[in-house]
């Protein structure tokens, strides 16, 4: 990831923060994986293992793509000491995120062959999984 692209993550990152688009820390986050209301994980590089684990096996499971990214990047965004996690709810700042990542490729939770889950999607999982509405 360039210098560029880590300082307008960290910049956008800190918007989503402060417009209440982001959910922290660890059962939170897999939370919002779990009831499919995340539409990205970002996890700093310092992460345990058992944090990696658990983030890697549930954003797979779940189909939301795993970005990991560099130590402190998350605490330093969002002005609070510690965190480890966080998730960005689907909507427009999802998507804008996506394209500040477009360069990159998850840990988890999408195929490469995909373009990636819709982040305005309810029901992006599904979409991921091959499954369509029949009309």
């Amino acid at each position: 990831m360039t210098e560029q692209t880590l300082h307008r993550l960290q910049g956008f990152l800190g918007i989503c923060g402060r417009a209440g688009q982001t959910t922290m820390g660890q059962d939170a986050c897999v939370e919002a994986v779990r009831s499919e209301t995340a539409a990205l994980v970002l996890m700093d590089e310092g992460s345990s293992p058992t944090t990696r684990k658990r983030f890697s096996d549930s954003c797979a499971s779940h189909h939301v793509p795993l970005y990991c990214v560099p130590e402190g990047l998350i605490s330093q965004a969002l002005g609070k000491d510690g965190r480890m996690t966080v998730t960005v709810k689907r909507g427009r700042m999802a998507q804008k995120l996506f394209e500040l990542l477009r360069e990159e490729i998850p840990l988890s939770g999408i195929d490469s062959s995909q373009n990636g889950p819709d982040p305005h999607s309810q029901n992006s999982s599904a979409d991921n999984a091959g499954v369509q509405a029949v009309q």
